[in-house]
Formats: structure tokens, C-alpha cells, sequence
């Protein structure tokens, strides 16, 4: 397991997110400030200094509740609040989304690009905010540093942690199975044509060597697929053409998402508590839980700001049918972490959670045009 995936994981999968709650507030035509507000209160959050230090220091991933309950604090950083099973539908795009551009990655080294096309993507949610644009741009040149000089061993190695990570999730999501990218089991369809992965050449031909290194002998075949050079390397400079477009908004075109669950998802779910549960580094989770929450700074309405609820389903009849019928072990409402070692540290979690916590918004405060309960229609 590699040490240095936890911030690709968090960075493309926080972009994911963002991705979805752009393409809605515009459907929605909610009045620009309060979606600005909204993509740069949680833009800001994600991209916390001390959140991004404690992000990048080399440590194992945790358990996929962990996480979660992170980007549950990430999504309420700004007015905006959802309920369980809309956080939950979200969650879901997120990863899928990701594990799809995983699996799709020429190589290894190029899960990098893929975060850079996130972050391109996020800086020009921006608006009228330089201190942002900076904070982003910081994160920008910790990712150059961090995994430039990584051998292709090791980035194979964040590739393979990664999709250890999602092997379980198998959510069937609209557009995939539209583009005819999925199948009906929730699991991907790999291409086999396209360009190949840069530095290597298109099938085809077979060199046979003698002991002495000098080729004797060309064989050529044919292959099922249609395979090209691709034309040029994706730039990993902080400016530049990432050629690749696995990462980029596929959300760009409005168009209805659903997402369902898979049969083979549902027979996993009885196993689902042994892959998800905290495991014997309870210890070292909650640590990584206190760290990370404290280095995330909630921002709570103030003044005049009335908070908003978002939906991600069609109705809220639809959104209590989805609670109720999603398998409990595959959902987040809490982690259970033993940590009875360490009462002084539960204490602090404890603290932690306590001032994140935010109250949900009386529906007497909802006026025109701050009720979003359909923001989310058709995703």
C-alpha cells in the first residue's frame, strides 16, 4: 500500500463533488452570488493550509467511513446543507466517477494528470477571489514536488492502493451506462482502442533478440482493437495542455444522473462492515480524523445569511425511499472507532465534531429563491 495516495484520492474525488453542485446551482438558475458563495466557501475549505499540510505527510489510507465523515464536513462548509441519503447519492458520483478514471489511466504517472485537470477545473470556479486562486495554485506546486520526481514503480503502486480502495463499489451510475462505459453489474467496460499510454508503440509487431541483443527476426500481427500514438505527453507543469480528459466536468452538459445499486453491490453488503469498519489501527484513525477535522475550518450562516437545503433526488418522498432501502451497512451514518486507550484523544475528536457540528435550518427561514430542495433535480 502506498503512503502518498491520500491526497490524490482526496483532491480528485473533492473535485468530483464540485463538478456536481456547479452544474446543478446553474440548472437551477440560483442567483449567482449565493452560488458563488457556496463553490468558494467550500473551495476555501478544501484547500485549508494546515488541512493541506496534514493532507500531503505520507500516511496509509483509512477506512472508507473515515473519509466520508471528512467530506460530510467538506459539503456543509458554506450555507448549503444536505440529509443523509442526498450526501450519500453524492458520495456516490464522487467515487464511481474517480474509479472510473482510474481504471481508464494510460499509465500510472498519469493519475496526476487527472488531479490536474480537477484543479484547472476548480480554479475557474473562481471568481473575484485572488486569495483562493493562491491557495489552489499552492496546493498546484505541493502535488509538482510531492510526486514529480516518483519512479513509475511507485505511482503504480498509488494506482494499485487506489483501486483496492474502490474493488467494492459498484454503484451503476446514468451517464456511464448511457455512453455504454458500464455495464448493468455496475462494473466498467475497459476500452481496447484509442491512443496508447505515451512512450510505449501501437501493437502489432513482434522483434525477436538473439543473446546478443541484435534483432533477428520481425513477426506482425493483427489486433482487435484500433489503436494510435498518442500525439503528444500531457503537460504535469503548473500551466499547460493535460491532453489527457479523463478528470475533466463531464457534467459540462446538463443532462440527469441517477445512480443504483448493483446486485453484486448488494450481495457485498453483508461483507461490507469487515472492508469498511475501522480495523486494529483504530488508534491511528482517530488520529488521522482529529487531525484532518481540526485543520477544517466550518464556516456557520451569520447576519443576514439564511442556510439552504440541497437535494439530490427529484423529491423528498424519493429521498426518504432511498434512506430507508439503501443497505444499512453500506451507509455513513457513524463510525465506530474503538478508542477507549485513548480517552484524552476521544475528547478531542469529541471537541472537534462538537464545533463542526451545524444545526439544520428551520424551514420558517426558507424564502424565494433560497429553498433549494430541487437544486439536485435529476441527478
Amino acid at each position: 500500500m502506498s503512503a502518498r495516495a491520500l491526497p490524490l484520492l482526496f483532491l480528485n474525488l473533492g473535485g468530483e463533488m464540485l463538478y456536481i453542485l456547479d452544474q446543478r446551482l446553474r440548472a437551477q438558475s440560483i442567483p449567482g452570488e449565493k452560488a458563488r458563495k457556496v463553490m468558494n466557501d467550500i473551495i476555501t475549505t478544501m484547500f485549508n493550509k494546515k488541512f493541506m499540510e496534514e493532507l500531503f505527510k505520507p500516511q496509509e489510507l483509512y477506512s472508507k467511513k473515515a473519509l466520508r465523515t471528512v467530506y460530510d464536513r467538506l459539503a456543509h462548509a458554506s450555507i448549503m446543507r444536505l440529509n443523509q441519503a442526498s450526501m450519500d447519492k453524492l458520495y456516490d458520483l464522487m467515487t464511481m466517477a474517480f474509479k472510473y478514471q482510474v481504471l481508464l489511466c494510460p499509465r500510472p504517472k498519469d493519475i496526476l494528470l487527472v488531479t490536474f485537470n480537477h484543479l484547472d477545473a476548480i480554479k475557474d470556479f473562481i471568481h473575484d477571489s485572488p486569495g483562493i486562486l493562491n491557495q489552489v495554485d499552492e496546493t498546484f506546486r505541493q502535488l509538482i514536488e510531492t510526486y514529480s520526481c516518483l519512479s513509475a514503480g511507485e505511482f503504480q503502486l498509488i494506482r494499485q492502493t487506489l483501486l483496492i480502495f474502490f474493488q467494492d463499489m459498484h454503484i451503476r451510475v446514468s451517464i456511464f451506462l448511457k455512453d455504454k462505459v458500464q455495464n448493468s453489474n455496475g462494473r466498467f467496460v475497459l476500452p481496447i482502442s484509442g491512443p496508447v499510454p505515451w512512450g510505449t508503440e501501437v501493437p502489432g509487431l513482434i522483434r525477436t533478440f538473439n543473446r546478443n541483443g541484435d534483432e533477428v527476426k520481425r513477426t506482425e500481427f493483427i489486433t482487435d482493437g484500433n489503436y494510435v500514438t498518442p500525439q503528444r505527453e500531457g503537460s504535469f507543469d503548473l500551466y499547460g495542455d493535460r491532453v489527457l480528459k479523463l478528470g475533466t466536468n463531464m457534467y459540462s452538459v446538463s443532462r440527469p444522473v441517477e445512480t443504483h445499486m448493483s446486485a453484486s453491490s448488494k450481495n457485498l453488503a453483508s461483507h461490507a462492515k469487515d472492508n469498511i469498519a475501522p480495523n486494529p489501527l483504530a488508534k491511528e484513525e482517530l488520529n488521522f480524523l482529529a487531525r484532518l477535522l481540526g485543520g477544517l475550518e466550518i464556516k456557520k450562516p451569520g447576519g443576514s445569511e439564511t442556510g439552504f437545503r440541497l437535494n439530490l433526488f427529484t423529491t423528498d418522498e424519493e429521498e426518504e425511499h432511498a434512506a430507508l432501502t439503501r443497505p444499512e451497512e453500506l451507509s455513513y451514518k457513524v463510525i465506530n472507532i474503538e478508542a477507549t486507550q485513548e480517552p484524552g484523544r476521544r475528547a478531542e475528536l469529541s471537541r472537534i465534531l462538537g464545533e463542526l457540528e451545524v444545526a439544520e435550518p428551520r424551514p420558517a427561514s426558507s424564502g424565494k429563491g433560497e429553498d433549494l430542495l430541487a437544486l439536485m433535480d435529476g441527478l
